[in-house]
């Protein structure tokens, strides 16, 4: 399968399921749009409604659907900030638990805007350590 060549590396640090459904995905956004950045999209839109990012890999949402406001609107055509893999439609308990695993001091006085900006910087340098 083409797409589990080119898979990216936080998906082949993740649960098979996630890798599978990345996979299917991927193929599927291929025959209907193409080979390119539209198909890669799809894909991780997929990932998205079930998994969230928590440093450098996807861990399975407690409740499937959209993970942020983006991913929610059903007009893409101008396009809104994402939460880049980060359940920000999650409760602001999940939020700090997944802040308190990434080790993100001062998670309990942040609003929970605050604590998806600070997790997506800890994913980031998560990500950037597990390519090093």
């Amino acid at each position: 399968m083409p797409a589990r060549e080119d898979m990216p590396s936080t998906l082949k640090r993740s649960p098979k399921k996630a890798q599978d459904t990345y996979a299917k995905a991927h193929d599927a956004a291929v025959a209907e749009y193409g080979e390119g950045e539209r198909a890669h999209r799809t894909a991780f839109a997929a990932v998205k409604h079930s998994f969230e990012k928590v440093g450098d890999h996807w861990e399975p949402k407690r409740k499937r659907g959209p993970s942020d406001a983006q991913a929610a609107r059903s007009n893409r055509a101008q396009p809104a900030e994402t939460a880049s893999g980060v359940d920000a439609n999650a409760s602001k308990k999940h939020l700090i638990d997944v802040a308190r695993r990434l080790d993100i001091a001062g998670r309990t006085t942040m609003s929970k805007a605050d604590l998806v900006k600070a997790i997506q910087k800890a994913n980031s340098r998560a990500d950037r350590k597990a390519r090093s």
